[in-house]
């Protein structure tokens, strides 16, 4: 019996679900029940952003692939109803933050603003601090909800904004070209497959040290050769080895972090978060907090040019003619502006797509440090944590970078320190560059998206290790909390779930991959170029005229 039936819930339909949407209430589909967020959501430990993308939404499949069983279980507390569906399952509504729409920091029901127009107070972050928490079975906090944040702390950039009222007719998607009956199939049929990838106990990590014995060893080594060489040689060749030893370091201990911020290396999250803490900030500098907030985004809306943050890279990089328009990002809140330095840039971006990537991890620093800076994080232990880490790896890499004899090799070990680390780059993006970005809509499943948006490298067993298992991405991403040394097993019952819902399961070798990156980065600067030639002929024929 559903938690809902033993609560005697209400059966609401349909049109009082988005009535109540557009009334402010974040409601979200939870195999047929209706789970009210509206209250958790600012203290939702995988961002408030991440719940706004499936409010009118049935988010069964992402909810389950990111939440434990003690977690799900926390869940039922939040159920105010229940529907019917029937063969086709649910039909969506439209979320309101893709309409660019939030609510009004005046509370007033049905009050909604352009979402450009809202920022948050900072004094918010302190009152986030003390608010009171118990721990669930999986140690993640929850909050208690009886303690609110002042509305007053989310502040309008500009006085007298336009405030719009939402209607039950706007929440209705637009006409989509997916069968709702094929999706519903493909979300059950993909319940069934995880069931049989938790039969084969694949969610479960193995081995003495969680299946990293062989990985430490490698660790251990580089940072042998790294910190060994840089303190008993002195010369050129010996000190841009070490660097090299750091770099490839720096490459391989990302990915501890990746499985870590996934909660998938001991399944517990105090204990990942504090090695992805530790790994990332102690030792390379970086913030796993950040890391987080922002990969949860792109997991749950891959590919999606307004809201994935993986692929939202002007001034550098674009992937899709959609970036043309300057478009709104949800997760950096600002407009992506094509100005002029983006234009020059995206027009060769095929031709300096490696020489950028070289220095990504430079982009990282920066995103961290924005972040933790910011007003998104709360200013707890684990902030704490992370501050302290930061400030203690730039503190030695900084006094090794000093204690080299000239400012040539100091120059000489930063760059090749970080671009050793650069491959990894390469890795993530290598997965979905070359993937669709269009926007199917909310009737779109979960493994649909997924595997339209999402490719992998084919690698033998044996070198596995260099791609830190995000050769198997479209695995990771159906199921993000699997460890990655079960990922090759799972990826065969993946196979064989598309070869049943005749979906294409995309894969390519490493230099067939990054062929069909630079292709797609070249055909988005040709489109570029062909635009500033019409819009050049026209001017010059208004001149004419």
């Amino acid at each position: 019996m559903s938690s809902s039936a033993k609560r005697d819930v209400p059966l609401l339909a349909r049109p009082q679900i988005a009535q109540r949407i557009c009334e402010g209430q974040q409601l979200i589909i939870l195999h047929s029940e209706v789970i009210n967020v509206t209250s958790w959501s600012p203290y939702h430990p995988g961002g408030a952003l991440a719940l706004l993308h499936f409010v009118g939404r049935d988010a069964s499949d992402e909810i389950e692939a990111y939440h434990c069983d003690a977690t799900l279980e926390r869940m039922k507390k939040y159920v105010v109803g229940r529907v019917e569906v029937d063969g086709k399952g649910w039909k969506p509504l439209t979320p309101p933050i893709a309409l660019g729409l939030v609510r009004h920091p005046n509370g007033v029901k049905n009050n909604w603003v352009k979402e450009g127009m809202v920022t948050l107070g900072q004094s918010i972050l302190q009152q986030q601090v003390n608010i009171p928490i118990t721990l669930n079975d999986d140690k993640a906090p929850i909050p208690n909800i009886s303690a609110s944040v002042d509305p007053s702390e989310i502040q309008l950039k500009e006085e007298n904004v336009e405030i719009y009222r939402l209607t039950v007719e706007q929440l209705e998607p637009p006409n989509s070209e997916l069968d709702r009956e094929i999706e519903y199939k493909r979300s059950k049929a993909f319940q069934e497959l995880k069931k049989r990838v938790k039969d084969a106990g694949l969610f479960k990590p193995s081995g003495w040290l969680y299946g990293y014995e062989a990985e430490i060893i490698r660790y251990l080594a580089l940072a042998m050769g790294a910190f060994g060489l840089f303190y008993y040689t002195n010369g050129w060749l010996g000190q841009m080895t070490s660097a090299l030893c750091l770099g490839l370091l720096f490459q391989q201990l990302a990915f501890v972090v990746h499985d870590a911020g996934h909660k998938g290396i001991t399944t517990d999250y105090f204990w990942d978060r504090m090695i992805g803490m530790t790994v990332a900030s102690w030792i390379g500098g970086l913030s796993v907090g950040w890391w987080c907030d922002n990969h949860n985004i792109h997991h749950l809306v891959t590919n999606h040019p307004e809201h994935d943050p993986d692929i939202q890279h002007i001034p550098f990089f674009a992937i899709s003619k959609d970036f043309f328009g300057s478009l709104w990002s949800t997760y950096y809140k600002r407009v992506m502006a094509l100005d002029g330095f983006s234009k020059v840039m995206i027009s060769v971006q095929h031709k300096l797509y490696y020489i950028v990537l070289s220095l990504a991890r430079f982009n990282l620093y920066a995103n961290s440090y924005m972040y933790l800076l910011g007003p998104k994080p709360k200013r707890d232990n684990y902030w704490r944590y992370e501050i302290a880490g930061i400030a203690w790896y730039w503190f030695y890499y900084l006094s090794m970078l000093k204690s080299l004899p000239s400012w040539k090799m100091r120059l000489g070990y930063l760059l090749v320190s970080h671009i050793a680390a650069s491959p990894v780059h390469v890795q993530i993006v290598l997965s979905h560059f070359a993937c669709s970005t269009e926007d199917l809509g909310p009737t779109e499943s979960f493994p649909s998206r997924q595997l339209r948006t999402t490719m992998d490298v084919i690698c033998s067993p044996n070198i596995e290790f260099i791609h830190g298992g995000l050769h198997l991405q479209v695995t990771h991403h159906l199921f993000p909390r699997l460890p990655r040394h079960n990922l090759r097993a799972a990826s065969l019952l993946v196979k064989q779930y598309c070869e049943e819902q005749d979906i294409v399961y995309k894969e390519y070798g490493w230099l067939n991959g990054n062929q069909q990156v630079l292709t797609v980065l070249k055909d988005v600067a040709n489109q570029l170029e062909l635009l500033k030639k019409v819009a050049d002929g026209e001017i010059q024929e208004r001149m004419m005229k």
